[in-house]
């Protein structure tokens, strides 16, 4: 397939705000129950601030692949079918809740309801944190679905590429989590450089798993099948036009092999064995730089994840449409 920019920021930067959002939830639970210090309103204010950013600019992103932006409102009309209708209806969903969230930090706005025979408070931002959480986890299954859900596209079409959405955006946003914390809350810092290394390490087994298996995919269609000719040797020539078409263009990435090689490689560096060993030093150290650096590399690096994830499907009509002449 060819790889869409608009789409790869998108999912890579509202992958690191839920990311970012679940990082400072977790925080606040593991306080409520007594299991951290408490931090300041203004740590989880400006973290909410960033996350809903990220959140933002991939919307932003979003809108650069629609041909007729205005009518972008009709996506979300088919919900009942569609992953990229329940999408289109979650993420807004979920920027609400995260404005809300960082709203009360910032304003102290933070009544108790009721309180859990544990001790802890059930407050505003308790209430919040939970629905957001799991609007988070619902946009990271829609986002990973709109692709695994497609099964003529075997590379996406497996529980895999859901995972890895969930397991990459978790990595990337608890390590911009871990750097925030820092600077700003030097006493979460240590739980959350745990958990995105923890989190980076299950995306890369994740991600190598999927690897191995697209690997070992064997095509379903032939030449013969695609044409509905069993002569043993056909060899295609020209595909019948004098040009390139939307099929040519939009099915396909059009580059070498070794360019795919190459950015395989450089993800994996990027993405999971540069950014362990920054979170290693910055955990260590007690260093938001390395940290800090740890988070550009991984995304970096998820950038380039996500073009090779795209032009790694190869779509079945590439066997017809193989050459221009």
């Amino acid at each position: 397939m060819h790889p869409a920019f608009s789409v790869i920021f998108l999912t890579t930067l509202i992958g690191a705000g839920q990311g970012l959002f679940l990082a400072l939830f977790t925080i606040e639970s593991y306080a409520a129950f007594g299991l951290l210090p408490a931090q300041t309103d203004r740590f989880y204010a400006m973290g909410s601030a960033l996350a809903f950013l990220l959140l933002a600019l991939g919307l932003i992103a979003s809108f650069f692949h629609l041909g007729h932006p205005e009518r972008a409102w009709r996506a979300a009309t088919q919900w009942r079918t569609s992953w990229l209708s329940r999408e289109v209806i979650v993420l807004p969903a979920f920027m609400g809740v995260v404005l809300l969230y960082g709203a009360a930090h910032w304003l102290g706005f933070n009544p108790a309801f009721a309180q859990l025979p544990s001790g802890a408070p059930v407050n505003v931002t308790a209430v919040l944190g939970a629905l957001g959480s799991v609007l988070a986890f619902a946009l990271f299954i829609c986002t990973g679905m709109i692709y695994a859900c497609l099964k003529f596209l075997r590379e996406w079409h497996t529980p895999l590429t859901v995972i890895n959405y969930i397991l990459l955006g978790g990595a990337s946003g608890f390590t911009l989590g871990a750097a925030q914390a820092a600077f700003l809350a030097p006493s979460a810092m240590p739980l959350l450089a745990g958990w995105a290394l923890i989190l980076t390490l299950l995306g890369f087994l994740g991600r190598s798993a999927a690897l191995l298996r697209n690997a070992r995919l064997k095509p379903k269609s032939t030449l013969q099948s695609a044409i509905g000719i069993k002569h043993p040797k056909i060899v295609q020539k020209s595909m019948g036009m004098m040009g390139g078409s939307f099929n040519t263009r939009e099915f396909f990435h059009g580059q070498p092999c070794h360019v795919l090689r190459a950015v395989k490689w450089f993800f994996i560096l990027a993405a999971f064995i540069l950014p362990l060993f920054l979170l290693a030093a910055g955990l260590s150290q007690a260093a938001g730089e390395w940290l800090a650096g740890a988070f550009l590399v991984q995304y970096l690096g998820l950038l380039a994840e996500r073009w090779f994830f795209f032009a790694q499907a190869n779509h079945p009509q590439n066997l017809y449409y193989q050459s221009v002449a």
